[in-house]
């Protein structure tokens, strides 16, 4: 059912658009920091030979590296100064969350409001730092023992000077995204590090989208695919919004209170649980654990000796993981299901939430409020996650199956981008509109004070 605010907001006309200045710098501010971003994907880590670079990049196509050159906007497979994007800070903050779940010294700090909260985000700080220095390393590592087909290295001079050049470089890019995350979300609108991502996932559409209607008019792909393809992607983005806006509502209701004419009445109020409490981090996750071995067997050549231990796991497994393949795809569905769960538990906590509800005099009807609180949100919120996690394993495992069918490598089709570039956009639209209403509400008390005056 449309709330109050959504009629308002769905009444909005350019005009009102036009008259919120502030919104309207927002969206400038916004618009020009990831033009910043896109500009620096481009600027190539000093001392290595991009033709090498793009031998290595086809070489490596289909494991891990695919999902953050993904969402780095091809930045890693340029090898630029942004290669590993946030995605150092996305790990570093869901261990800090996790952390904060498992340890009581981070569970008191985060209790702490603001303060505790400042001290989490300055950790997750630090430990982004401290993965980009350790990824920076490897990649300089790996960067110098690769070799092309001809002989080219992919660096020019390789050494030590090499190394710390590249780590201070991939620190100070990474960083520099992460600040500008932060602008965004103080200065611009919308979530700042998840608008970069988004920006890098929608960067690398246009390429995608341009390879899958060259194969149609080769002959590779007839008409009709690209048509169910282009039918399956809206479908899906119509399924995925009407999921992540579903939510179930427990009624909670408040002792009553004396009113100014000497009635009770009770206060009433709703506790949203979201169906997809666990948002886009299990997919993430569980694609993470699957390729990793494939990248590995990749790293490790085609000509690896299979008459050996090594070599026959190496051949197995870049065989039955492949993209498509029945194993990769239950896996892959059993992974999300898993996660989804285990991070649903993390990030909810039913008797914590039970023992606020019990302190400010909330409770559910017919529940007894403490234990057996907590005891029914459990109960609810197992149940929700049950169909979450079936969506979203239907949302990530259906265009891995497309994708192995066709052959078209629509990556940006995976259930991560969709449902990072759908969630995005519903949330940045939200915030808008919130910005409209304040605006609108803002004109109509001035209209108010000026008839007060009048009168």
């Amino acid at each position: 059912m449309a709330t109050r605010a959504d009629n308002i907001a769905s009444s909005f006309s350019l005009a009102k658009f036009s008259q919120a200045t502030e919104l309207r710098n927002r969206i400038w501010f916004t618009i020009g920091a990831l033009v910043i971003f896109r500009l620096l994907s481009y600027v190539p880590l000093p001392g290595v030979n991009p033709t090498a670079l793009a031998q290595l990049a086809t070489q490596t196509q289909g494991g891990v590296l695919d999902i953050f050159n993904t969402f780095s906007g091809g930045s890693l497979e340029r090898m630029s100064l942004i290669a590993l994007g946030v995605m150092p800070y996305i790990t570093a903050s869901i261990v800090v969350q996790l952390a904060a779940a498992l340890s009581p010294t981070l569970a008191a700090i985060k209790k702490e409001g603001e303060s505790g909260r400042k001290k989490l985000n300055q950790y997750t700080r630090y430990g982004t730092v401290g993965l980009c220095a350790v990824q920076g390393y490897f990649i300089a590592a790996g960067l110098e023992t690769f070799a092309s087909a001809s002989g080219v290295q992919a660096v020019v001079d390789p050494g030590l000077t090499f190394r710390i050049g590249a780590v201070i470089s991939l620190v100070g890019g990474t960083m520099f995204l992460m600040w500008l995350g932060e602008q965004i979300t103080s200065r611009g609108i919308g979530n700042g590090i998840s608008l970069i991502i988004m920006a890098g996932i929608v960067a690398q559409m246009p390429t995608f989208v341009s390879q899958m209607f060259q194969q149609g008019r080769e002959g590779t792909i007839s008409a009709g695919l690209i048509i169910g393809i282009i039918v399956m992607i809206v479908g899906l983005i119509v399924f995925i919004c009407f999921m992540e806006r579903a939510q179930r509502r427990v009624l909670i209701q408040y002792p009553k209170r004396a009113q100014q004419r000497g009635g009770m009445q009770a206060d009433r109020s709703h506790l949203p649980l979201k169906v997809n409490t666990a948002g886009v981090i299990p997919p993430i996750f569980a694609s993470s654990l699957l390729l990793l071995p494939l990248t590995i067997s990749q790293f490790a050549g085609n000509n690896v000796d299979t008459s050996t231990t090594w070599g026959s796991v190496l051949q197995t497994l870049n065989s039955t993981l492949q993209h498509g393949q029945p194993v990769y795809m239950t896996l892959y569905a059993v992974g999300i299901i898993f996660f989804c769960f285990f991070y649903t538990a993390v990030v909810f906590n039913p008797e914590e939430t039970a023992d606020n509800l019990k302190r400010n005099g909330g409770f559910i009807p017919g529940i007894r409020p403490g234990k057996n609180t907590a005891t029914y949100l459990d109960y609810v919120l197992t149940r929700i996650t049950v169909v979450g996690a079936a969506y979203l394993a239907f949302v990530c495992v259906l265009p891995e199956y497309v994708i192995a069918q066709t052959g078209i490598p629509l990556f940006f089709l995976g259930g991560t981008s969709l449902l990072i570039v759908v969630n995005v956009t519903v949330d940045t639209v939200t915030q808008i509109q919130s910005h409209l209403l304040a605006h609108q509400y803002g004109d109509l008390i001035k209209k108010a004070k000026l008839k007060g005056r009048l009168r």
